[in-house]
């Protein structure tokens, strides 16, 4: 049915940056938090104060890899970690933890990519803000 579909609106993603930031906040975790729409399109984007500049297009691209291969981008780093470093020759791809697509009803609807501290820690945050787009 036209009109039906789900996709993230700016106040949802407000709500979810507010998530993530308090993840990062209460764990005193300098970060920088990426949310993209459907199209791999930037909505919202926060540094923390301190962030290292690096992490700003590594969050970008951790969305953006998340988004494209509709799957978290942990399972990249694996796939590449467990031998087929042929994957890094993908273009755009940014195989580091840390980045986690939005699936409501089956579809991708959005991204959310997160730099700034362990990999692991960058993704506790990003699920911050898939719990609440997903929720």
């Amino acid at each position: 049915m036209p009109g039906t579909t789900k996709y993230i609106t700016l106040e949802d993603a407000k709500k979810a940056m507010a998530a993530a930031e308090a993840e990062a906040r209460k764990n005193n975790w300098t970060v920088a938090i990426a949310i993209l729409d459907a199209g791999g399109h930037l909505i919202l984007f926060e540094k923390i104060d301190d962030t290292q500049l690096g992490s700003i297009n590594v969050a970008i691209g951790k969305a953006r890899t998340a988004l494209n291969f509709k799957r978290p981008t942990k399972a990249l780093e694996e796939i590449i970690a467990g031998g087929r470093q042929v994957f890094l020759a993908v273009e755009g791809v940014t195989p580091l933890q840390g980045g986690l697509p939005v699936t409501v009803d089956g579809k991708v609807i959005g991204a959310v990519g997160v730099s700034g501290v362990m990999s692991s820690q960058d993704e506790q945050v990003a699920q911050a803000a898939v719990n609440v787009l997903q929720g």
